[in-house]
């Protein structure tokens, strides 16, 4: 239940739609822009899995409009960043040249969540003016 939890929070706080293919991009906005989105549970881990990549995953990554990152504290969801994929080339390059030099996919490299908060630009919660 947990997991159907983030995967419709997120959509719904953020007006996206999820997409319902397994590969390829995870939601879209009303105007067709596709997102990336990653979550952590920051009580458990401090960097957010990319799952396995390859060239054509990295290329994917670089064309998304931007990636939001979720933290949850346990089930709740504290904080949603969102970083460009400019933000996050210098990530694409590390990976990208360690592809080239192993000529194989690469298991699972993570986006430290501190590199997020420094980086990214708060989008949850919004701040309320008093």
């Amino acid at each position: 239940m947990i997991i159907h939890r983030r995967l419709f929070q997120k959509p719904l706080v953020l007006d996206l739609q999820k997409l319902p293919r397994r590969e390829g991009n995870d939601a879209t906005d009303a105007t067709g822009n596709e997102y990336e989105l990653k979550t952590v549970n920051a009580r458990l881990t401090k960097s957010f899995s990319t799952h396995h990549l390859n060239p054509t995953i990295i290329k994917k990554y670089r064309e998304v409009t931007a990636w939001f990152f979720s933290v949850y504290e346990h089930i709740e969801l504290s904080k949603i960043y969102r970083l460009t994929p400019a933000q996050l080339e210098s990530f694409f390059t590390v990976w990208e040249t360690k592809w080239k030099k192993d000529k194989k996919d690469i298991n699972n490299p993570k986006i430290p969540l501190t590199f997020v908060e420094q980086n990214g630009h708060l989008v949850y919660p919004v701040a309320t003016k008093p």
